[in-house]
C-alpha cells in the first residue's frame, strides 16, 4: 500500500517535491485527506494475490488447468512416462513406457487431497474394524456413524469436484468441506 503522485510512489516519512514546493518528511502522515487529494496524491492498495493453489504466480488471469492433460512435445507427438533401462550398467538410458505422460489438473489433485483427508480421518478408527475381523468384537455405533459420515462427505466432495466447470466453483467446493470435527 502506498501513496502515489503522478504515478510515482511517495515513501512515508520522506520529504518530496511537487510543483517546486518541498514538503517535509512527516507531511504525508500529518496532512488531511483533503490536502493530499488537492495535490493529486492518491492511495493505492497492494494488489490482491490470487491463491497459489489455484492460480499460477498469484495472478487471477492465470488459472491452473482444471482437467488432466496428456502431454505432447513441441511437434505435437505424444510424450510417454519414462523409466530407467539399466540393462547395460555402463550406459543406462531412459526409455519410454506404454503409459502416456499426464499432467494432473486441479480437479484430480483436489479429489486426491479429499481422499487423503478422508483416509487420514478413517485411520484413527481402523483398529475397530481390525478388531471386529480378528476377534469379532462389535464396533461401537458412534464409530460406525463417524466412519459413514466421513465416507459420505468424501463421496459428496468427489462428485462435486468432478463436476465443477470453473476455478471459482472448485474453490467454493474446497472451502465448503463439512468434515466431522
Amino acid at each position: 500500500m502506498a501513496f502515489k503522485l503522478n504515478g510515482k510512489t511517495l515513501p512515508i516519512d520522506r520529504g518530496f517535491t511537487h510543483n517546486e514546493i518541498t514538503y517535509p518528511r512527516q507531511w504525508l502522515r500529518q496532512a488531511s485527506e483533503e490536502n493530499r487529494t488537492a495535490l493529486g496524491i492518491t492511495w493505492e492498495a497492494d494488489p490482491v494475490r490470487a491463491d497459489d493453489r489455484y492460480y499460477w504466480n498469484g495472478e487471477l488471469d492465470n488459472p491452473k488447468a482444471l482437467e488432466d492433460r496428456e502431454e505432447s512435445d513441441i511437434n505435437g507427438s505424444p510424450l510417454w512416462v519414462q523409466e530407467l533401462n539399466n540393462s547395460d550398467p555402463e550406459n543406462p538410458v531412459m526409455v519410454d513406457t506404454n503409459e502416456r505422460l499426464v499432467t494432473k489438473g486441479l480437479k484430480s489433485n483436489m479429489i486426491a487431497q479429499v481422499k487423503n483427508i478422508a483416509g487420514t480421518m478413517l485411520a484413527s478408527t481402523d483398529w475397530y474394524v481390525t478388531r471386529k475381523i480378528e476377534k469379532n468384537i462389535n464396533i461401537p455405533s458412534n464409530i460406525i456413524s463417524k466412519r459413514e459420515t466421513i465416507r459420505t462427505e468424501c463421496n459428496r466432495l468427489e462428485k462435486v469436484l468432478g463436476n465443477v466447470a470453473t476455478i471459482e466453483a472448485l474453490i467454493d467446493a474446497m472451502n465448503n468441506q463439512k468434515w466431522e470435527d
